[in-house]
């Protein structure tokens, strides 16, 4: 999940709406650059961290009580395992992205975790296999999985509330073109991208988030009943080119 502090209490983002928010940002990219399977792309960009919802994990507080930020969680072989026997029932190209990604989030902590070089190496294995099978090159794979990225990347920085004041630019990532994209805060309160690098000229996307006033926890029990029992609020950014 992603945690904001603010003045009401503690924001709360599923990684699940995460994803939803993500994959709507997809749904507008220009169509020249959209791989041929656009549905499994967009399920994959969706779905890229299903694995469990929050109500079904007991890892979801710090040592204080507080609510874990997903950037607070390293690398766990189980929840991996799981992400991608899930990806692997829908479909082996969902499964590549959803690979790559997990390599994305995991590799920097190669060389202080012992278990993550058996893992790092069998997903290299699993790639390759894939893409022969799917008949995508290496490249190709690299191109659609920063479409992923991207969106991802743009999704985040929405749900931590990172847009910048004053028309200043902030950097989302590079896109399947290589090209490095900036967002911006225009004076009305939409958004724009540059360069533009979606189909239409306007649209938006929305996220629910939930708004827990409590600050600590007794424990994840505790967590997971003020989370179900929080106001939710429907966040909505209009983009426009």
């Amino acid at each position: 999940m992603i945690v904001n502090y603010t003045s009401q209490g503690w924001e709360v983002i599923t990684q699940r709406a995460h994803g939803l928010l993500a994959a709507q940002l997809a749904m507008h990219w220009n169509k020249k650059e959209r791989p041929t399977r656009w549905t499994e792309t967009l399920l994959a960009i969706a779905e890229h961290d299903d694995a469990r919802t929050e109500l079904e994990s007991d890892q979801l507080l710090t040592e204080q009580g507080g609510p874990l930020n997903f950037d607070m969680q390293l690398f766990d072989p189980e929840h991996c395992r799981l992400m991608a026997n899930i990806s692997l029932s829908k479909s082996r190209y969902i499964a590549l992205l959803t690979s790559m990604h997990m390599v994305f989030l995991f590799e920097k902590e190669a060389d202080s975790n012992p278990l993550l070089k058996p893992f790092l190496k069998e997903q290299a294995r699993l790639q390759k296999q894939w893409r022969t099978d799917l008949e995508i090159d290496e490249q190709e794979a690299s191109q659609i999985y920063r479409l992923l990225e991207w969106c991802d990347a743009c999704s985040l920085l929405l749900c931590r509330n990172e847009v910048q004041p004053e028309k200043r630019n902030i950097e989302i990532s590079q896109g399947p073109s290589n090209t490095t994209y900036h967002l911006q805060q225009k004076s009305n309160e939409q958004l724009t991208v540059t360069p533009w690098p979606f189909e239409e000229d306007e649209f938006q996307v929305r996220l629910e988030k939930r708004t827990i006033p409590q600050l600590s926890f007794k424990d994840n029990k505790d967590f997971k009943k003020h989370l179900l029992d929080a106001q939710i609020e429907e966040m909505v950014w209009r983009f426009k080119k």
